[in-house]
């Protein structure tokens, strides 16, 4: 099955979170060829934010959120380039009210005909025929 994975779930590889398990048994998927895994390529901007913002909160030591990082990356999406998406996806954050990052998920899952696999619940109830929730997964 093909997915966009938005960085909420596939930061759930590196820190211990709700569904970490499930986060994790959907990489080891994608490891094996059972899932494709796409993302816009600013997945590697959105998950470097959330790892320092993890160290700011003390969920990680100052310093460990690089280490992190490249642990994330061993295993990373395929990463698209995001420039053709955001037309699409300025058109989507304007209609949806909703953040232009967001929605560049949300238009590459258009354009590759799949959808966003997310932990953020927002996402979830604004775009439920292009969204899927981490914990929906078989």
């Amino acid at each position: 099955m093909k997915y966009v994975l938005d960085a909420s779930v596939a930061i759930k590889w590196v820190l211990p979170e709700a569904d970490s398990a499930k986060a994790l048994s959907l990489r080891d998927d994608y490891g094996k060829g059972i899932h494709e895994l796409l993302a816009p390529d600013i997945f590697k901007v959105e998950a470097a934010h959330a790892l320092t913002r993890a160290e700011r909160r003390k969920v990680l030591l100052q310093g460990e959120a690089i280490n992190r990082m490249v642990l994330l990356m061993q295993t990373r999406p395929l990463l698209r380039p995001f420039s053709s998406l955001l037309p699409r996806a300025m058109d989507i954050s304007s209609q949806q009210q909703i953040g232009v990052y967001d929605c560049l998920y949300v238009a590459l899952a258009e354009r590759e005909q799949c959808k966003v696999v997310t932990a953020d619940q927002r996402v979830l109830a604004l775009f439920p025929a292009a969204a899927v929730s981490l914990d929906s997964l078989p």
